[in-house]
């Protein structure tokens, strides 16, 4: 039989309100009580009925996350990082794939909502007027990840993805490279974002940005490593070859070493290349590669204070528009 809230109370000469607010982490408890009823949680190893708590208190202690492709390592360890903050929090995780389909996302975003999610998190595979519409009755909070939508007000966090093109480009310039080309894709924030300080970089340094030196991908978060191998193929055919390339992610990057590698080519000496997101693979590669580190363990940490706090009716302001600083992970790729 299963233990019940009142049979903990029982065993402990207390309420069951006693136990209900330990539970629930409220302060209105002594520290010895407290310690009292935790030890007993423990020891019966008691499991609280959630589906009943949701349905007296009209919260399910549930958030909802959906990423647009499982399969990205940046979305699997975000995920792995929100459910850990969320858990310390008292709340549980559902997550969902849209597998970068924008009408799947739709239906997902119902689907959350139908199983009475207290919050909802999205990196949309929407465009912005699309994903607008879809959030428009959206009655939970809401915290966009990863991919920003500027005009919406929406809480926001993810990597300062300008900063991060500037910084891979800086590291390049500095090494003394001036031919600098940049593979990106299409439709995001992110890769927009990255675009934009990349040629800042340039500007900077007093290289006019060359049209020829960008190569731009669709669909690059799905298959980025062929799509790498496309794109830096595209760029050694130049008449003035790149020195350097920056890689709008390290998928793009690690395709773009297999074919700088096949052309006989050596990298770094010939052609250095960077990438962005800090794969855990990235150390093990043939040419181990250079990468702009995007905190993922501390994105979702901040998704998840962020949530909770929405969740206890703190108002979102401009200062919920949270990015991650960049830093740079130096391996062989270029020269490191």
């Amino acid at each position: 039989m299963a233990i019940r809230l009142k049979d903990i109370a029982a065993d402990l000469g207390v309420s069951a309100v006693t136990v209900s607010k330990v539970l629930r982490g409220k302060t209105d408890v002594g520290e010895q009580t407290r310690q009292r009823v935790w030890q007993r949680v423990r020891e019966v190893k008691y499991q609280p009925n959630l589906l009943a708590r949701g349905l007296a208190s009209g919260k399910s202690q549930t958030v909802g996350l959906i990423v647009p492709n499982l399969m990205h390592p940046y979305f699997a360890e975000f995920a792995k990082s929100l459910k850990a903050g969320l858990r310390k929090r008292g709340y549980l995780l559902i997550l969902a794939s849209a597998e970068e389909e924008p009408e799947l996302e739709r239906e997902e975003i119902d689907n959350l909502l139908a199983r009475g999610v207290d919050a909802l998190l999205l990196a949309t595979c929407q465009t912005e007027d699309d994903a607008t519409a879809s959030l428009a009755g959206v009655q939970v909070p809401c915290v966009l990840v990863d991919r920003a939508l500027p005009d919406t007000g929406r809480p926001f966090v993810g990597l300062d993805d300008v900063a991060a093109g500037r910084l891979a480009t800086e590291h390049l310039l500095g090494l003394g490279r001036r031919r600098i080309a940049h593979i990106t894709g299409e439709g995001f924030s992110t890769a927009g974002d990255r675009l934009t300080g990349y040629r800042e970089a340039l500007i900077a340094s007093g290289i006019e940005p060359q049209a020829a030196w960008v190569v731009n991908r669709p669909r690059l978060e799905q298959a980025g490593d062929t799509a790498g191998v496309e794109a830096m193929v595209e760029l050694l055919a130049l008449t003035d070859r790149p020195d350097a390339v920056f890689c709008v992610n390290d998928l793009a990057a690690m395709g773009a070493i297999h074919a700088a590698l096949a052309a006989g080519l050596r990298v770094p000496e010939d052609i250095a290349i960077i990438g962005c997101g800090n794969l855990r693979q990235a150390d093990y590669l043939c040419v181990p590669l250079t990468s702009v580190d995007q905190s993922t363990e501390e994105q979702g940490d901040l998704a998840a204070t962020l949530t909770v706090g929405l969740l206890r009716g703190e108002e979102p302001g401009q200062e919920w528009q949270l990015r991650v600083a960049p830093a740079l992970v130096l391996r062989a790729s270029t020269g490191s």
